[in-house]
């Protein structure tokens, strides 16, 4: 495949503190490109558009459930309608909060409520960018052991079958259908199975159980966001030196 060249590595820094009842998100761009992020539900100040090495500071209440994902190369048209190639949420304005966005699209789901954090990696309505959710400390609420790495870090454009391939208005891949959404399949699969053998800490389809949903107390949750260049072969500890910036995500309890 060719075109999939977009790289970028976002980092999101989440601080849970003791005097206030929200989540405050710190989101650095360190991308060579803008990015969007978004969030539904819309609880939060959220300011859609991020240029490169900026730092963006919003809220969001506690208790809050949701997801948060990326969208990509977005732009308005001469109608002034704007859209994105991934991530998209079809209303036509910058703004992209609390309407699901189009498939496919990674996302990073969260449960927060006080002191337990429970999170995930989904592919279940594809996948569009390279994800890390990395705890820093804390326990998995039980007392069962410290809180689990869970991610999708390989290149899914390798094994992306033609049939699940989405790509842009000229025909360049930005992501990977999956095959719940497009085929309508939603039961494990030749499709799921191939994608979980690259991600076997993410979540591939409706009730995937392995790994479980974590629940995390007393931790610092340190994820990473990454959008790489899937034309070369990465893994996200060895990625080729001025190919990948790296960034965080951060939930702090104090």
């Amino acid at each position: 495949m060719s075109d999939k060249t977009f790289i970028c590595l976002l980092v999101l820094f989440l601080a849970v503190t003791g005097g206030k009842s929200d989540v405050t998100f710190n989101f650095e761009n360190n991308c060579l490109d803008n990015v969007w992020l978004s969030s539904s539900p819309s609880d939060g100040d959220l300011d859609p558009e991020s240029g490169p090495g900026t730092l963006e500071i919003f809220d969001m209440p506690d208790p809050w459930t949701g997801s948060i994902w990326a969208r990509t190369k977005c732009s308005a048209n001469d109608s002034n309608y704007f859209s994105c190639e991934t991530g998209d949420c079809r209303s036509g304005n910058l703004s992209c909060q609390g309407p699901q966005p189009t498939f496919p699209v990674t996302l990073l789901n969260f449960d927060i409520k006080q002191n337990v954090v429970s999170y995930e990696v989904s592919l279940v309505h594809g996948h569009n960018i390279a994800v890390r959710i990395q705890p820093d400390g804390g326990s998995l609420v039980g007392g069962s052991g410290p809180c689990p790495v869970v991610d999708c870090i390989q290149d899914i454009s390798n094994v992306c079958p033609a049939p699940l391939v989405a790509k842009n208005e000229n025909g360049a891949y930005v992501g990977c259908n999956s095959a719940c959404d497009v085929l309508k399949d939603c039961n494990p699969n030749q499709y799921t199975q191939a994608f979980k053998q690259l991600c076997n800490l993410a979540h591939i389809f409706p009730g995937d159980s392995t790994p479980p949903l974590y629940k995390c107390s007393g931790a610092a949750v340190l994820g990473k966001i990454t959008i790489a260049n899937p034309m070369l072969e990465t893994t996200f500890e060895n990625y080729p030196k001025g190919k990948l910036l790296s960034r965080s995500l951060r939930l702090v309890q104090v």
